[in-house]
């Protein structure tokens, strides 16, 4: 499952990322007191843009802090199936984008378009029928996991740029090593991923790049120094500190 080097099997002169930066795009008009661009994230975005780094780049944060906001809006301005898919798919079940994709510009590296894939776990089952229908057979005989994973092999085979909506919803903690292995390897071979994520496990992947969301904005920071680390370091330790506030 593991892509194609490129020729030489390191970078050339030119910047090769698929994705240099996503910024505001010139003819942007929207309203930065009605949602989604009152959270601040976005607002950040809209106002410095962001470089997005080779390889891969996770957007950890609360629910609500505006992760998946952002990887549909710039999976959708990169052209991609806000419901998922590639470039070509063509499939809508109930368009619940924020409108937020329209007002972003992407700048892209040198070689132009090529190839490219959004996986978001909360559309999953129209990806599937649409996958069936031109001919990736078996995904809904398959359990969720196991649909996923079959996408994962027969999708994210070749250097481009990969968009991931909280992958981790749908997987074991053996799928979730699996699906590190194929973002490793993806990183290698010259792609680019952005994944919107909860998961400890992934978002300990070497050399991965990391921002955190919260009502001030979004910011680089260190695997150990995350609270979704420090919240699953704590209550594996002792579930009892976290359930007596649950269960009363």
């Amino acid at each position: 499952m593991a892509p194609r080097a490129r020729p030489g099997g390191h970078p050339g002169p030119f910047d090769e990322r698929p994705v240099r930066r996503v910024e505001r795009s010139d003819g942007a008009a929207y309203d930065p007191a009605a949602w989604p661009y009152t959270l601040a994230p976005v607002a950040q975005l809209l106002r410095d843009g962001l470089d997005l780094a080779p390889g891969v780049t996770f957007l950890v944060g609360e629910n609500g802090s505006g992760k998946s906001t952002l990887v549909e809006a710039v999976a959708e301005a990169y052209g991609l199936n806000p419901e998922g898919g590639s470039p070509n798919a063509s499939f809508s079940t109930r368009a619940t984008e924020s409108g937020l994709a329209a007002d972003l510009r992407i700048v892209r590296g040198v070689g132009g378009r090529r190839w490219a894939f959004f996986l978001r776990a909360e559309t999953m089952h129209g990806l599937y029928t649409y996958l069936e229908s031109v001919g990736t057979f078996g995904l809904h005989e398959r359990s969720h996991g196991e649909g996923f994973l079959e996408v994962l092999r027969t999708r994210f085979d070749s250097p481009g740029f990969y968009v991931l909506d909280e992958p981790e919803s749908a997987l074991s903690f053996s799928s979730c090593l699996a699906l590190m292995g194929v973002l490793h390897d993806l990183a290698a071979a010259g792609s680019q991923v952005l994944c919107a994520t909860h998961s400890p496990l992934l978002t300990a992947l070497p050399g991965a790049t990391i921002l955190e969301l919260s009502e001030t904005g979004y910011e680089k920071a260190a695997w150990d120094e995350l609270a979704l680390v420090d919240h699953w370091r704590r209550y594996l330790g002792d579930p009892t500190a976290y359930l007596r506030h649950v269960l009363g």
